[in-house]
């Protein structure tokens, strides 16, 4: 039966559009021929002759009303006015001031510690977190959940890393020299 709809599928699909196509046409004309056969329409009525119209002689006037000519106006030109409004000066942010890490530990002024031994720090963060004020291991290690928040918020697109990367811990090892404990739970520097 499969292979029957195989070889002659598209004749009988064929077919059946010529079968609907005549059923269409043959139940139009049926239709067509109740509206060309009009209704019977009373004979018409006999209308009275129609009077002529009667057309008045015209009168001359004894004084021709003068016509004025028509006045053109030249076009104007309207300019528009602007107003001069003074550029607005240009805003300048200030720099971002250094974040101190926590009141308590502050950034101790005899050097910086290589950030980028802390496990997802790279260049770029590194030079961001510096530009924050983030210089030293020991500033990190005390850093609370709100020096967190304000740090995090400045990072940009690496906002979340301190918490992801477990920052705290790891600058808490490296803070204190333990390169062995930070090894043993963070991998080799």
């Amino acid at each position: 039966m499969q292979e029957f709809f195989m070889d002659y599928g598209l004749w009988l699909l064929i077919a059946l559009l010529v079968v609907i196509g005549l059923v269409f046409l043959l139940s139009g004309k049926g239709k067509s021929a109740a509206v060309d056969d009009p209704a019977p329409v009373a004979p018409p009525v006999a209308a009275e002759p129609i009077a002529e119209p009667v057309v008045a002689p015209l009168v001359a006037t004894p004084d021709p009303v003068p016509v004025a000519e028509p006045v053109i106006a030249e076009p104007v030109v309207v300019e528009p006015v602007v107003e001069e409004t003074p550029a607005p000066a240009p805003v300048v942010e200030p720099a971002p001031a250094p974040i101190p890490a926590s009141p308590a530990v502050a950034a101790p002024s005899d050097g910086t510690d290589d950030l980028l031994k802390l496990k997802g720090v790279g260049p770029k963060l590194g030079a961001l977190l510096t530009e924050l004020g983030v210089t030293r291991y020991a500033q990190i290690a005390g850093w609370s959940d709100s020096d967190i928040a304000a740090i995090d918020a400045k990072l940009g697109n690496f906002k979340g890393r301190p918490v992801r990367d477990q920052w705290i811990d790891q600058a808490k090892y490296l803070a204190a020299g333990d390169i062995a404990g930070f090894e043993a739970k963070y991998g080799k520097i």
